[in-house]
């Protein structure tokens, strides 16, 4: 069984609580928020509501997420995303299977080759994929392609190395 008093310290804890969270929301809000105004706002909304004004009509689930992405800022993410995902049809299948695009960034596109050779063709055609980038994708304005060779293996092994001739030293 409970004790009385400990009901009452806990119960005046809670306000204590409550209290220091609406004046903590106050500082941080820069303003007087009473407890309750956030319901009585929403119940006088409520009561201002007609069931036929503006903006009480069903919308579509494509106007929605067209509506978010354009109050979000997400055209650009949206365009480089498609950008990926139609890959082999701007730069072809077998170029596409040999390379990918990595990152976009200031106009730039960083594709990644599966070989050097690959990144020697690509460098050679890159006027013709940025001309055929910008006439698909106008929204990224890609200026220029910067392409990757694939990356030498590490000879680094153990979480510790010590400074000296590196791999030669592994072939007599």
């Amino acid at each position: 069984m409970s004790d009385p008093r400990e009901n009452e310290q806990k119960s005046g804890l809670l306000d204590f609580a409550q209290e220091f969270y609406w004046r903590m929301r106050e500082v941080s809000a820069g303003k007087r928020v009473h407890r309750d105004q956030r319901r009585i706002e929403e119940k006088a909304a409520k009561a201002k509501s007609k069931p036929f004004e503006p903006g009480r009509d069903p919308v579509s689930a494509i106007s929605s997420v067209d509506a978010l992405v354009s109050d979000f800022r997400w055209s650009t993410e949206m365009a480089e995303a498609e950008l990926h995902v139609r890959w082999a049809e701007v730069v072809g299948a077998d170029t596409a299977a040999n390379s990918i695009p990595e990152d976009l960034l200031d106009g730039t596109l960083t594709i990644r080759c599966r070989s050097t050779a690959w990144a020697t063709q690509l460098r050679l055609m890159s006027e013709t994929i940025i001309e055929r980038l910008n006439a698909d994708f106008a929204d990224l304005k890609i200026t220029a392609v910067k392409t990757l060779a694939p990356e030498a293996p590490s000879w680094k092994k153990g979480p510790r190395s010590v400074p000296g001739r590196g791999p030669r030293d592994t072939y007599g």
